[in-house]
């Protein structure tokens, strides 16, 4: 079974940074004021879903 991608809503991504700070494997970053997922670096570990305060980051289920 393929985990599901994590995705980030940048429309209404807050960029509190949040999200940067807590990713274990340093998939997140900020550009242009908004949360940037580097794919490849991503474990989809989902801490960063748990994190956001709005949920702009959700999982992908497509």
């Amino acid at each position: 079974m393929v985990k599901p991608k994590i995705k980030i809503n940048i429309k209404i991504c807050l960029a509190c940074g949040g999200c940067i700070s807590i990713c274990p494997q340093d998939a997140l970053s900020m550009i242009s004021s908004k949360a940037y997922l580097e794919d490849e670096k991503c474990i989809n570990c989902g801490i960063c879903i748990k994190t956001c305060p709005i949920g702009a980051i959700k999982e992908d289920k497509k």
